[in-house]
């Protein structure tokens, strides 16, 4: 394969995985890492080095509209990110100290289990999930807007979201993914925030978690501006376009979206994993 016909691979991938990531709230890496590291043989250092960077794209190219249209909640955002950056701080450092092959089971079991989860709605709450007492102080609660017009939210579970959200950041800091499949799976399923919130939050959190571990990627020299420029062209591209889409998809069609893309991902990466093909 010449140079030109790889750079056309990997910016082709790159903006599928911008869109699948947009719409999903995933972030692109969950595409960019399996891509690199399995189809085009990159080694798995330099794959999750790109992966972050490509993180980081798709959170500046999708996140910008979702708030805009006053889908995400930036409070929530904000504080579970304090979280989420110190574990992307200790994941990058574990990363560089295990084995390949380890990496990629643990990410193909975590998107497994993400797949499971994403098939359940918790997006009817009902009267009695009311706010617990932190989410009241930190005035959590909002609403976003749905064809029907504007609709209310309640949040619960904090504390629980905060320790899912720093299992995010460690993962993201290891796996090179943004952990956008936790916290996504976090809001949803432990907080009780509408499925649409959750993705667009959590598009809005990747970036910064992100930015966090790929810093000691960048140190290593696993961040490669050959491998990173395609990514985050085409990442971008892809984030943009799925933002645009996203508001005419229905919360069942994006959550068929989610759990499909990952259950895949993730039996390759186990298989590829216990093989010692990675």
């Amino acid at each position: 394969m010449t140079v030109l016909e790889l750079t056309a691979a990997v910016f082709g991938g790159s903006l599928l995985a911008g869109l699948i990531g947009s719409l999903t709230g995933l972030g692109g890496g969950i595409i960019i890492t399996p891509l690199l590291a399995l189809v085009l043989g990159v080694d798995i250092h330099y794959a999750i080095g790109a992966s972050l960077v490509s993180v980081i794209a798709t959170s500046s190219g999708a996140a910008a509209a979702y708030v805009k249209e006053g889908l995400s909640n930036i409070r929530i955002g904000m504080f579970m990110e304090i979280a989420t950056t110190i574990g992307a701080v200790l994941g990058a450092s574990l990363a560089l100290h295990i084995a390949t092959s380890a990496i990629a089971v643990i990410f193909g079991l975590v998107l497994l289990y993400s797949a499971y989860l994403s098939s359940r709605s918790h997006d009817i709450q009902t009267a009695g999930d009311q706010p617990d007492r932190t989410a009241r102080f930190l005035e959590f609660d909002s609403n976003y807007p749905t064809a029907r017009g504007l609709e209310s939210y309640h949040v619960r579970h904090i504390a629980a979201g905060s320790s899912v959200m720093f299992g995010a950041g460690v993962l993201s800091g290891l796996l090179g993914i943004g952990s956008g499949a936790l916290k996504v799976i976090g809001m949803d399923e432990v907080m009780r925030i509408p499925f649409r919130v959750s993705t667009t939050t959590s598009n809005f959190m990747i970036g910064v978690t992100a930015a966090a571990s790929v810093g000691l990627y960048l140190k290593r020299g696993y961040i490669d501006p050959g491998l990173g420029m395609p990514v985050v062209l085409g990442v971008l591209a892809g984030s943009f376009a799925g933002a645009r889409i996203f508001e005419r998809m229905k919360t069942g069609v994006l959550r068929t979206v989610f759990g499909l893309v990952i259950a895949v991902l993730a039996v390759e990466m186990i298989y590829h994993g216990l093989t010692g093909r990675i």
